[in-house]
């Protein structure tokens, strides 16, 4: 790997598309156990760019507050509420225009290398309503320039709000110069919940399960009120999100993760977080060991700085949740949430650093407002955990646990084009852009890199087996990892399989209309916590359902990405699909290759 060279599987790329899918499964997977993607530095170096970016950008905006000091006198306000309101307004900003997670080479965006603005801007692209047969005014699939005005009209009222002076409120500390202003929360509040019943994607990407829920408690709630809530939020953020990697999958995103940190330059090392590399990449013991400590740091500190009031006790907590949120952010994890783990480290110190118990404390506040609070916050992490098929990934805050619904596409050789000529977006597919930039032969090994990357999760192995089952042969199809597609079509993606699930895939099919057997579809829905199986779809764009059933977590954590024992048994659910589309005859099924 060089600054400006990645680092290639040694293959002859021209001859490498020819060799049979499993095949390139194995070689792919290896070559990522030594070098993970084999991005280039540059690309890393770019990423550190638009951080400090975000960072310089925040403290622009916030400095130009009515009783601040200047840009340069940060030391002097940083300690004012209405700073961080600011800044975390700003965050939701950046992620709304689509600056921030989803974008760029590491999330599969190369030319533009954003979606957002100039997806969520333009009528006429794919929109998601979540309940389209049930809240009023939401159905259809196509953004109007009503979408369009409702989108642009949250932008503005994020920047006036960013660009406005505090006003007074009850509780605020005697030396504050203001808060933001109710009223204009208030509309925010509003307009991102219009628009997000109108689309999903929108409300998501705005990461509403923190920000939105920031902001109406910013609005509503006097000034003590308002930091126990805040707090909560990123309690219930670290809890949940260590709770959901109590399952088996976690471990395989660990190992995956550690083989692909740019600073981890030696093979041999990250070798050892396979059990035996090359014969067998399941994760080792001492990935294990990393991923378990990973989850105690995340359930442990929560409670420390919640209800700590010692001082040494919670500044060495901080310190360690600082460098557990750096080391992430280290790692360059593909989704790349890194402006969000920068702002997590600042949010630490200065909610619980500055605001100890118990002035700032659960005794605080009366118990019928905490309950209230708690009971809010943890209501779709815990329905999320025992039914996910009905709550997105991100409300429920089963942040990068491996247990993920998603999706593979397989597009009969000749078909995806359609994607680029029948659908309205701001970017081309992955394959044209990587395409423009490498050549064909190059293109094609990249996304097939990033099927590899899936195949090393413990859900990988179900995919490969399912789409193996019901396409005639692997090697008349381009697989594309479903994420990819439905990053390009929507704007934005941020590994939800909720987002390419059969509203999305109907869309597509309205639009460019497939034949039969053009594009297979599997979908695996994420584990519940207590039952240690994971439901499956396979859908024909053409014909609606073809099979639904599910698989068992453990034949899928016992194989290797490349099924070296074939495929893994799958378990179809008798009776006709519960689809309302017409189902296929029975596909054919064939022996997936060794």
């Amino acid at each position: 790997m060089g600054f400006l060279q990645a680092d290639l599987p040694d293959v002859d790329v021209e001859t490498f598309g020819e060799r049979p899918h499993l095949e390139r499964m194995k070689i792919l997977a290896r070559h990522w156990v030594e070098y993970g993607f084999g991005t280039p530095w540059s690309v890393h170096l770019l990423y550190v760019v638009k951080i400090a970016v975000y960072a310089f950008l925040g403290l622009l905006f916030a400095s130009s507050t009515e009783g601040f000091g200047g840009f340069w006198e940060v030391a002097s306000f940083w300690t004012q509420p209405i700073f961080y309101q600011k800044l975390l307004l700003w965050t939701m900003l950046y992620e709304f225009l689509g600056l921030g997670g989803s974008s760029g080479p590491l999330a599969f965006r190369f030319s533009p290398p954003i979606g957002g603005v100039l997806h969520w801007a333009r009528p006429g692209t794919l929109r998601l309503p979540p309940w389209p047969a049930t809240v009023p005014l939401t159905k259809g699939s196509s953004r109007t320039w009503f979408d369009v005005a409702l989108y642009l009209g949250a932008v503005a009222t994020l920047l006036i709000l960013l660009l406005s002076d505090g006003v007074p409120k009850a509780g605020q500390p005697a030396d504050s110069v203001g808060l933001l202003d109710p009223r204009l929360l208030g509309v925010l509040v509003v307009l991102l919940a219009v628009a997000g019943l109108r689309d999903k994607v929108l409300f998501l990407a705005a990461r509403g399960e923190q920000y939105w829920v920031a902001a109406i408690f910013m609005a509503v709630l006097p000034y003590v009120d308002m930091i126990m809530g805040l707090k909560l939020i990123m309690f219930t953020v670290w809890f949940w999100a260590a709770f959901s990697k109590l399952g088996r999958h976690f471990t395989f995103v660990v190992s995956a993760m550690l083989s692909n940190a740019p600073w981890l330059r030696i093979p041999a090392i990250k070798r050892r977080f396979y059990r035996d590399f090359p014969r067998d990449l399941q994760p080792s013991k001492l990935a294990s060991v990393i991923a378990h400590q990973g989850t105690v740091i995340e359930f442990v500190v929560p409670f420390v700085l919640l209800l700590s009031t010692n001082r040494t006790l919670t500044t060495v907590t901080l310190a360690v949740i600082v460098i557990f949120h750096l080391f992430i952010t280290s790692m360059f994890p593909l989704a790349v949430p890194l402006e969000w783990n920068i702002f997590y480290c600042f949010s630490a110190v200065w909610l619980f650093g500055l605001h100890m118990p118990p002035q700032y404390g659960v005794t605080a506040i009366s118990p019928l407002l905490l309950a209230a609070l708690v009971v809010g916050l943890f209501l779709f992490p815990v329905l999320g955990n025992l039914f996910p098929a009905q709550i997105s990934f991100l409300p429920s805050m089963r942040y990068y646990a491996g247990n993920w619904a998603t999706t593979q596409w397989a597009f009969r050789k000749g078909c995806e084009q359609r994607l680029n000529t029948h659908i309205v977006k701001a970017a081309k597919n992955q394959i044209d852009q990587l395409t423009d930039l490498y050549g064909h032969p190059t293109a094609e090994l990249l996304l097939q890199k990033a099927v590899a990357w899936r195949c090393m999760h413990s859900h990988g192995r179900g995919l490969a087996t399912l789409i193996g089952n019901h396409v005639d042969s692997y090697e008349n199809y381009n697989i594309r990892e479903g994420e990819f597609v439905a990053g390009t079509l929507l704007g934005w993606q941020f590994g939800d399989g909720h987002l390419h699930n059969e509203s999305f895939m109907t869309a597509v099919q309205q639009r460019c209309g497939f034949a039969p057997g053009e594009v297979i579809v599997v979908y695996i829905e994420s584990q519940p916590i207590h039952i240690p199986r994971q439901q499956y779809r396979v859908v024909d764009l053409a014909l609606g359902e073809l099979e639904r059933g599910y698989v068992e977590v453990a034949d899928m954590l016992s194989s290797q990405p490349w099924l070296d024992h074939g495929p893994i048994p799958v378990h179809p659910t008798p009776g006709p699909p519960t689809s309302n589309q017409p189902r296929r005859v029975e596909p054919h099924r064939r022996q997936t290759r060794r």
